[in-house]
């Protein structure tokens, strides 16, 4: 077995069974909701940002480079930097209402704003 394939296995890092078979995460994307069924959610967030706001997108599921699609839009509609990983969205500052109006006009209609 190579080690390329050694650093893919999931969950079980060693077995002294004989006959155990590994199971590897795979390499397939996750298929993206259609854009009316995306349930995402915007909020505010300071936690562990040095009291800096950032708005926070939650609720995406589709592939990352879909996700990271609609991140380039909101970043450049927003004219702020961000980005996009572990299933969140991050633009930078309180932009909270112009994200959620840029959303359902891209038809994502069931962004809701959550938090104070």
């Amino acid at each position: 077995m190579s080690k390329k394939n050694k650093n893919k296995r999931f969950g079980v890092v060693f077995s002294t069974a004989d006959d155990y078979d590994y199971q590897y995460q795979s390499n397939e994307s996750e298929e993206t909701l259609p854009v009316a069924q995306q349930r995402l959610r915007v909020l505010i967030d300071r936690k562990k940002r040095r009291g800096k706001e950032v708005t926070l997108v939650t609720g995406f599921i589709g592939a990352e480079d879909d996700m990271k699609a609609l991140a380039k839009l909101l970043k450049t509609k927003c004219g702020v930097g961000g980005s996009a990983k572990d299933g969140e969205i991050l633009i930078q500052g309180n932009h909270r209402d112009k994200v959620v109006d840029i959303l359902l006009k891209e038809g994502y209609s069931q962004t809701k704003k959550s938090g104070g």
